[in-house]
């Protein structure tokens, strides 16, 4: 993706990760429960962490290290996987026990890839360049397990049909959502709803950046669900 790829700055204290956020050991949790696999979200991202919050399933967050960069010829659904999985592997040495997410998200107009605009002027250009078409949001997800050195990968594309939009229109949007760290310049959980004609696709998280119902059908083989009173 032309995302403005960057390496990540990590802490000086591991070569793999900055944790993020920590849980705090409940006391009173049942037994079963504080047996329960660590479940580690390989993304700073607070977009995928309020997602996966949704689940109820306690998490730790760390950022790997990573290089976000295109191979040449690669697709952007085939990118969004790799980076996926090189997320989620990258984490392995420092949680050997855990369960590891990984997820990346790859947007495309027209076979150009789009990234994080990073400022007002490259938002107003994405959007231009999206108003009036289809957009395709392929978002790679892996859950790698730690412990047996497995991991699972898929691809999820959801796709958004802008509106013909004005400039003012853009213009206004881009000043009222301040959407410069989002691929495809625009925050569907807020005001870019706004921009759209129609969304096609089977989970809507998936646009935000975590496809939660796949990753659940992942969890599961794993043993955790969040329907589970051992999961909370």
């Amino acid at each position: 993706m032309s995302k403005q790829f960057s390496q990540r700055m990590i802490s000086a204290q591991s070569p793999y990760a900055t944790p993020v956020s920590r849980r705090i050991p409940d006391p009173n949790t049942k037994p079963e429960t504080q047996l329960m696999r660590q479940l580690i979200l390989a993304s700073s991202s607070p977009y995928r962490r309020a997602l996966l919050a949704k689940l109820g399933i306690p998490f730790d967050c760390a950022a790997p290290y990573i290089k976000e960069e295109a191979l040449p010829g690669e697709s952007a659904a085939t990118l969004a996987s790799r980076l996926a999985t090189e997320k989620a592997l990258a984490l392995t040495a420092q949680f050997p026990g855990a369960l590891i997410i990984g997820s990346d998200q790859v947007a495309e107009c027209d076979g150009q890839l789009l990234g994080k605009p990073g400022n007002t002027e490259n938002a107003i250009a994405q959007l231009r360049l999206c108003a009036g078409r289809k957009v395709n949001f392929h978002t790679g997800l892996c859950l790698a397990d730690a412990l047996s050195g497995k991991h699972s990968t898929l691809c999820e594309t959801f796709s958004v049909h802008f509106r013909n939009l004005s400039p003012e229109e853009i213009r206004r949007y881009v000043e009222l959502d301040q959407p410069l760290d989002c691929a495809g310049s625009f925050k569907a959980e807020g005001l870019g709803i706004a921009l759209f004609e129609k969304m096609e696709g089977n989970d809507p998280n998936t646009l935000i950046g975590l496809p939660l119902i796949r990753l659940i059908d992942l969890l599961r083989q794993h043993q955790l669900d969040p329907l589970s009173r051992t999961s909370s």
